[in-house]
């Protein structure tokens, strides 16, 4: 490997890490052959060409034989200067660097530093034996998960490492935030290793800084035992979830199934898993695509539901979830409202990743309430798969006065009228129509209605006061409100 060694990735070597540059040019890739060190300032370096020339005792930095040195090791051929001890280099010197060109480096342990290089460049096998050999024994710990397992390989390999799923998000590792890609590494490439039988079940991913041909090699060898140890891992983690998903589906199955009162047994296994069935019930139903694997995206659920401070048992159930919050008195409306305002919030924060329809059941007590109340759900969620300008959400409790609300509009009497009244909107720049609707199915809610839309806020509220001063209505007063989205939602309907 004789010449492959770059002094950039060098200093980037975590054994480098106290390594700091003293003087000279910036390292612009230089490549060190050797390793030549000499004991002070007064030795001759002789033949250094290519090397990096260590030198092994301290000396003040005042001292004149330092200059002279630095001369020699240029005319020598030297590519970059190590000295014992951090401490910064007189200007003259550093003048001195940086007009013959040469790198000059400090490190409070300069023979250290020189033997990392020395391993590096002569003992490459070495180097793979000892990582592969440190990643062994950190695959064999049998405790922990797939998390686990790559926080460790990250502080046995010392640089940052990833998991992606098949997609190339980062699901595990350094700043798992389910990025499209891991976050950029200053001067590192990226190893990958994929994994799993047939199409890959993912990808293992380490930062590794160019340059460094041994340590490259080195992760390369790691990379593919760890590999098997993570894929072991994740089948394990799946067998727990699949199993742990079943039961939960089979007892809430059996919940529904035996309504009220709940057998004894039937109810301890509720009581066990966490799950009151006594007190008052509010379900949910989030409905996606048969395609969409619901265990495996159940933790997106969960993380959702809790940034929306929904409180909610989540079950999955066909294709989708079941969920319910328990209230131990008879919710207010005030509570229910809060509910509500979660359980929207919930199908926004899915709908960025996921295609889904939400619905909302009315509020019912006990067993047999759950059983009811998720059914409700069911049925909107259903609905919901038709209503775009909703953001295909649907709660129970406002769809019985506005369904016959709504077949009102559609006499013949209403619909000319409501055409007649929203007609100034027609052929303006901006669906203004369509915003309108969005912005009072979300309770004029210009975050909401952007959210739905999929366009900035300020938009949205750059178009609603558009239609008011088309208009000339008072979107403040209740009345004109609920005349216009009739209106709207006849329009439409008819359109």
């Amino acid at each position: 490997m004789t010449g492959d060694l770059r002094l950039p990735g060098l200093l980037a070597h975590p054994d480098w890490a106290a390594v700091t540059t003293l003087g000279g040019p910036a390292p612009d890739g230089a490549g060190i052959e050797r390793v030549v060190t000499v004991a002070d300032l007064h030795a001759d370096p002789g033949d250094a060409r290519a090397a990096l020339l260590t030198v092994a005792v301290s000396a003040p930095r005042e001292d004149w034989h330092l200059d002279v040195l630095l001369r020699r090791a240029v005319a020598a051929g030297a590519a970059a200067v190590l000295l014992a001890g951090d401490d910064p280099l007189h200007p003259a010197s550093r003048l001195l660097a940086g007009r013959i060109g040469l790198p000059v480096l400090g490190a409070p342990d300069a023979l250290a530093a020189a033997l990392t290089a020395v391993r590096l460049l002569q003992e490459p096998d070495q180097v793979v034996a000892a990582l592969v050999g440190r990643t062994a024994t950190v695959c064999g710990v049998p405790h922990g998960g797939v998390d686990d397992l790559v926080a460790d390989l990250a502080r046995t390999w010392r640089r940052p490492v990833w998991l992606l799923d098949p997609g190339g998000s980062v699901v595990a590792g350094a700043d798992a935030t389910g990025s499209a890609t891991p976050p950029p590494v200053p001067g590192a490439a990226l190893l990958e290793v994929a994994f799993g039988s047939g199409p890959p079940d993912g990808r293992l991913a380490v930062a590794e800084p160019e340059g460094v041909p041994a340590e490259t090699a080195a992760l390369r060898a790691a990379l593919a035992v760890a590999a098997n140890s993570v894929r072991q891992r994740l089948a394990e983690q799946r067998l727990t979830v699949e199993r742990d998903a079943r039961l939960r589906t089979a007892l809430l199955a059996e919940i529904l199934q035996a309504g009220d009162p709940v057998p004894g047994g039937l109810r301890r296994r509720a009581l066990d898993a966490g799950w009151s069935l006594d007190g008052w019930h509010a379900g949910l139903r989030i409905d996606v695509p048969s395609s969409v694997d619901v265990v495996a995206a159940r933790e997106q659920v969960l993380r959702a539901v809790e940034t929306a401070r929904l409180r909610a048992v989540v079950v999955e159930q066909g294709p989708g979830w079941s969920a319910w919050t328990t209230f131990d008195h008879q919710p207010t409306a005030g509570e229910l409202q809060q509910h509500a305002t979660a359980a929207r919030r919930t199908q926004w924060l899915l709908r960025e990743s996921l295609p889904t329809s939400t619905g909302v059941g009315r509020v019912h007590r006990g067993a047999g309430g759950l059983a009811r109340t998720l059914g409700e759900a069911g049925d909107a969620a259903r609905l919901a798969a038709e209503r775009t300008t909703s953001g295909r959400f649907v709660h129970v409790d406002r769809l019985g006065l506005g369904a016959l609300l709504l077949a009102w509009t559609r006499t013949d009497t209403f619909l000319p009228a409501a055409r007649s009244m929203l007609e100034p909107l027609q052929g303006r720049p901006g669906d203004l129509l369509t915003t309108l609707t969005a912005y009072l199915d979300a309770e004029s809610s210009l975050t909401e209605t952007a959210a739905v839309l999929g366009v900035h806020r300020n938009t949205v509220a750059t178009r609603i006061e558009r239609v008011r001063h088309v208009l000339g209505v008072d979107l403040a007063d209740p009345d004109e409100r609920l005349a216009l989205h009739l209106a709207c939602r006849s329009v439409l309907f008819h359109s």
